[in-house]
């Protein structure tokens, strides 16, 4: 095997003029012009006007942000690999850069793709009689943003390709969340059928959605393993990972709440955009925030007139991918902040103005503004808890004593609905080259009794492998040690959409469910002929077909399947102990996991420390499989959420240079800026999936930007300054209170 290293554009805008290798590393060293056949990669919509990028794996005639592939270096050794590299040389004509998403818009803005009239992938425009709303006694206006970010799993990506001589096929090891995806798109670009290529994806340390998109250097990977013989393999390094990867949630929102004078909404109104980088990434496209921004800001919120608009901006940085919680950290963020300058404006308490506007459980099911089906739930009761547990009541009366070393201290909340699960009809609306269907499960049992599962979703950290044979162990009763899961392997287990959205469980669970049933079915019927009873009278327990008169074990069936077909009764089922079956919710309108955040934190005015004093979240994942899991999940996003609220920020320069390229730079939260939180789970069915199981595993994220920035803007408000961007720095939060304090 041999490593792979790339030569990547240090310009965000530029074209190429010439690329010089020096001819003893020519046989080496591939660029555009060797990767004939090589399609573009192409991730379009079916909303109308959304305008189509082609994303070269390697590039051609320019280069649109800093970090693109240009060449590609193979050698015995990364070091190797890259010293090669560095001795490309790149001549490369600059062209003005377009950094910030607002001033793309601009007409006099560059271009980042000449044939476009303007740099704007798609605009949406959704309203609801907002006219009715104008007269409203309250009117608050915010500009709210979000930083752009990196994701920041613990492992980074990492592609080995090999071509099998004998089975004709080119095998790729990933680290990916969608196997049967990046297989559908691979073969798409590379020209081979779909069974010429071969997906693994192994243990994947994090996903994040990072994960969850076709590489350009699969692509190249693919390629090169194709036409030199042996193996190839490129490890992703943290530079790479963070200037061309892996950006995600710039948000920019101009938004007006209407309301009454005790709270209650009459409307919202909004224009936001979404910096959508230079491409649109395969499959879910550049559009995926902003469009769903319209969608989803009213959120739990029951209000009766709205109006928004969006727009997907194309920028001269890496494409934005989804990231955990996709557009609803921003939304929530948005919304929930507008909520407090309501509660300040009418004087009330900011959890009096969200019980006054929180669909109540008595509208259950509910569809809402925007034609959300809302399966069920008590959104109130989340709220009532929080407060309960972070004790309003007493922050207030600690307010007014003051704190003994000067800081102030704030009290915060964000409630938030996560649709989860959703399915065909709601992708098809997209017109993505991938719209979810019925999710797949193989279930097979072996001779001796033991049970495979065979899920095409993957894990990245969910604990599938558990959760997974736990539902199989809810049907057949066979011990949990003797069911072996299979996934990440194309070649093994059935066509999936893969892991993202919060679906593994909703929607594996469930076709694991449904296969074990058929296979439950099946094994009665041949207990039914080795206890010489009626298979009607026979049922599936503890590992067990248990009869009138008797009881056989899954073993015994299994090894007279497999080994004593002599035994089986003459209308024995041909498909055996084997079953794939589908599965989808009842209805694939998604399933509406929520929770309300509280968080407490002290603000030092002098420096603009942020401490968090104590955070409080309760959450309605439906039925929790595994509590132990939801919790870890629950942990995980919370620090991701922290992450986005105080610390991450991906910021560039007016060249479009990105300025945190390394760790020392691009800040993560580490233990000492995590508490444990208090957690309180609900449990409130879903009427409409397996078990009454909901999706939560992007919720932990969600809603801690927007509860610490309440926080914060409640512990600064005697001072009248105001946070409006995340993430809240020190120097934010200095810069504010002495503009305050100039005003």
């Amino acid at each position: 095997m041999k490593d792979v290293a790339f030569v990547r554009s240090p310009l965000a805008h530029a074209r190429i003029r010439g690329i010089s290798i020096p001819s003893d590393q020519r046989d080496s060293t591939s660029t555009a012009a060797d990767l004939v056949g090589v399609k573009p990669i192409r991730a379009v919509s079916g909303l109308r006007g959304f305008k189509v990028s082609e994303q070269p794996p390697l590039a051609t005639d320019k280069v649109r942000h800093v970090g693109e592939l240009v060449a590609m270096c193979i050698a015995a050794t990364r070091a190797h690999a890259e010293d090669l590299a560095a001795s490309v040389t790149l001549e490369l004509e600059e062209l003005p850069a377009v950094y910030d998403m607002l001033e793309a818009r601009k007409a006099d803005a560059a271009l980042v793709h000449e044939h476009w009239p303007d740099n704007v992938f798609l605009e949406t425009f959704l309203d609801i009689d907002i006219a009715k709303a104008f007269d409203a006694p309250i009117r608050v206006s915010r500009e709210i943003r979000t930083a752009r970010q990196c994701m920041a799993p613990i492992e980074g990506r990492g592609v080995v390709a090999f071509w099998d001589t004998r089975l004709e096929q080119l095998t790729v090891y990933s680290a990916c969340q969608m196997p049967h995806i990046v297989r559908t798109g691979l073969s798409e670009c590379l020209g081979l059928e779909e069974g010429e290529v071969r997906i693994i994806a192994p243990d994947v340390g994090g996903g994040f959605g990072y994960k969850g998109i076709l590489l350009p250097e699969e692509i190249c990977l693919g390629w090169l393993a194709m036409h030199c013989g042996h193996p190839v393999r490129w490890i992703e390094d943290r530079r790479e990972h963070l200037i061309a990867g892996a950006n995600c949630r710039e948000h920019h929102y101009r938004i007006t709440a209407y309301a009454e004078r005790d709270g209650r909404l009459r409307g919202i109104d909004c224009e936001a955009a979404v910096d959508s980088g230079a491409y649109s990434s395969y499959p879910f496209s550049a559009c995926l925030e902003a469009a769903q921004v319209a969608s989803i800001l009213p959120g739990p919120y029951d209000f009766p007139a709205y109006r928004c608009r969006t727009f997907s901006v194309a920028t001269n940085k890496c494409p934005i991918l989804p990231y955990r919680g996709v557009a609803r950290t921003g939304v929530c963020f948005a919304i929930e902040l507008i909520l407090d300058a309501v509660a300040r404006e009418a004087g009330i308490e900011p959890h009096e103005v969200r019980r006054r506007n929180l669909v109540r459980p008595e509208q259950m099911p509910f569809d809402n503004i925007t034609n959300k089906h809302f399966d069920s739930g008590d959104y109130p009761e989340s709220l009532r808890r929080a407060v309960a547990a972070i004790d309003v009541a007493r922050i207030r009366d600690r307010q007014k004593c003051g704190e003994p070393d000067g800081r102030l201290v704030g009290v915060g909340l964000a409630t938030y609905c996560e649709q989860a699960a959703h399915g065909t009809s709601v992708y098809y609306g997209w017109g993505i080259p991938m719209v979810p269907g019925y999710e797949q499960a193989t279930a097979r049992l072996t001779p001796d009794g033991g049970l495979e599962l065979r899920v095409g979703v993957h894990s990245h950290g969910q604990g599938l492998e558990t959760t997974l044979a736990q539902v199989a162990h809810e049907i057949l009763g066979i011990e949990i040690a003797k069911i072996r899961t299979v996934l990440g392997d194309t070649a093994l287990t059935p066509y999936s959409t893969g892991t993202w959205g919060s679906r593994a469980m909703v929607m594996a669970g469930g076709a694991v469910a449904t296969a074990c049933r058929e296979i439950a079915k099946r094994a009665a019927s041949i207990a039914g002929r080795l206890l010489q009873t009626d298979p009607a009278q026979v049922f599936i327990r503890g590992g067990q077909a248990l009869g009138p008169h008797g009881a056989v074990s899954l073993a015994e069936i299994a090894r007279a399947w497999y080994l004593r077909p002599q035994d089986l009764p003459a209308d024995v089922d041909p498909g055996g102990l084997e079953a794939t079956t589908g599965y989808k919710p009842t209805r694939d309108s998604g399933t509406f996991s929520y929770a309300t955040h509280a968080a407490l934190v002290a603000v030092d005015p002098e420096i603009g420390d942020v401490e968090i004093l104590g955070y409080v979240i309760v959450e309605d994942g439906g039925k929790l499989v595994n509590p132990m899991i939801v919790d870890g999940q629950i942990y995980g996003g919370f620090a991701q959420g922290i992450g986005t609220a105080l610390y991450e920020e991906m910021p560039f320069d007016p060249s479009g240079q990105p300025l945190a390229s390394t760790l020392a730079d691009y800040l993560l939260p580490g233990s000492t800026e995590v508490p444990a939180p208090v957690l309180d789970h609900m449990e409130t069915l879903a009427p409409y999936t397996e078990f009454g199981v909901k999706g939560i595993g992007e919720g932990g994220a969600i809603a801690p930007p927007a509860a610490i920035a309440n926080a914060v803007n409640d512990a600064l408000r005697p001072l009248g300054a105001e946070l409006l961007v995340s993430p809240i720095t020190p120097h934010r939060i200095v810069r504010a209170i002495a503009e305050r304090g100039r005003s």
